[in-house]
């Protein structure tokens, strides 16, 4: 056994031995729970089948460094409880932890089965990076925001999506009958996860896909656009709307247009379906400091030296236009109070232009334009979901930022 960077046991027998033995086995049946994931969410390629998002090697940006000591940064979270970032890292099952401070690493840390060249997975920052890469086609005139999704997907007709905008799908407001129940074992999430190849499939005569699971789903009541609807099968169907808008495969797209050209020094991955479908929702893996290379991008209004990666009145965009309304309306409300969705990020204070991406188990990246400031948080946590630990990370991510400016 070893220990990992939150004190907790790291069971390092996993997946160790020709074979493994069977108690340390990490299989598609185990892989999202605890102890298995703590070995399985930086070796998910080697689980589930998974596309590379090639980088250029001719091309990587090395990252300059001057460390800094910030675990003795205090804060108070929203339910009055403090902490301080070190604590905060130290308690939250964290995997890796990158701050970038004016583009400079200030902070990198590893634990349990990560290390600098292996990617994790981020499960719904996926959903952020998705976003960003909706906003080239968009500039480039290949993808209309307030075009009905059915112009591009009409297998999507009579669907939750048949009468949605491409807009509506990108800010969560399309009204679809769709619970996100990570941890409930016989219903739709469950089902939409055998479809995405995440589960096993019981019955093997069951030849479900990711993009026939998207082409059913069950409208429900009210309007599109009116309320903020957390569900990941839209951003499974924006990965969809890039691909035949662009006619490249997702993992080629967003290789050629985005990670080619942030200085990433190592590829990374999207899982796919039987058919190739990428897992545009959770399904993408990437280094800690590539993360932070994504990351510090979309800080620079989507600029690296000097060339427009992801346009900037896209950015521009995300920061200014989501719909408060639709937010407080919504069933997240809570987790950022006076926030804002758009374009798949989190809007987490206006005037100081912060936003975030967030994924189940931990995942992070948080930006302050006005610290410049760039934090990269990846985690096994137990649970998909801990609001107490969100807490703790949100206010220690700000508290970060507050220390710098």
């Amino acid at each position: 056994m070893g220990v990992a960077m939150d004190g907790m046991p790291f069971q390092a027998g996993l997946m160790q031995g020709s074979p493994a033995s069977v108690e340390n086995q990490v299989t598609l049946a185990n892989w999202r729970t605890a102890p298995f994931n703590r070995w399985a969410f930086s070796h998910v390629s080697e689980i589930i089948p998974s596309a590379i998002i090639a980088h250029d090697p001719s091309r990587v940006r090395p990252l300059a460094t001057s460390s800094m000591d910030l675990t003795g940064i205090a804060y108070r979270t929203a339910d009055g409880k403090n902490g301080t970032v070190g604590g905060m890292v130290a308690d939250t099952f964290t995997d890796g932890f990158l701050a970038l401070h004016q583009g400079r690493i200030v902070t990198e840390r590893y634990a349990a089965a990560l290390a600098a060249n292996r990617p994790h997975i981020v499960f719904s920052v996926s959903k952020s990076i998705t976003g960003s890469l909706a906003g080239l086609l968009v500039a480039k005139g290949e993808l209309d925001p307030s075009a009905p999704v059915s112009d591009y997907l009409p297998e999507t007709t009579g669907s939750a999506y048949g009468d949605a905008t491409v807009r509506q799908v990108l800010d969560m407001t399309v009204a679809i009958d769709f619970t996100e129940d990570y941890l409930d074992p016989k219903g739709d999430f469950m089902r939409y996860r055998r479809a995405s190849g995440w589960n096993p499939v019981e019955d093997p005569a069951e030849k479900i896909d990711l993009r026939g699971f998207l082409a059913t789903t069950k409208r429900a009541g009210g309007e599109h656009g009116h309320t903020f609807h957390y569900v990941s099968p839209n951003s499974d169907l924006l990965g969809w709307l890039l691909e035949r808008a662009s006619g490249s495969k997702l993992s080629d797209l967003l290789s050629d247009r985005i990670w080619q050209h942030i200085g990433a020094e190592m590829p990374a991955y999207v899982t796919v379906d039987r058919l190739g479908a990428a897992r545009t929702a959770g399904g993408m893996s990437a280094t800690l400091r590539d993360l932070g290379r994504f990351g510090e991008m979309m800080r620079c209004h989507g600029e690296v030296a000097g060339k427009s990666i992801v346009p900037r009145a896209w950015i521009d965009d995300i920061l200014r236009n989501g719909d408060a309304g639709a937010w407080s309306r919504g069933d997240m409300a809570h987790f950022i109070e006076g926030g804002k969705y758009r374009s798949k990020w989190y809007i987490v204070d206006e005037d100081r232009e912060a936003f975030c991406a967030v994924g189940i188990h931990g995942q992070w990246i948080f930006i302050d334009r006005k610290a410049e400031l760039v934090a990269v948080k990846v985690s096994s946590q137990p649970l998909p979901v801990d609001e107490g630990m969100d807490r703790h990370i949100m206010a220690g991510l700000r508290a970060i930022g507050t220390h710098f400016g």
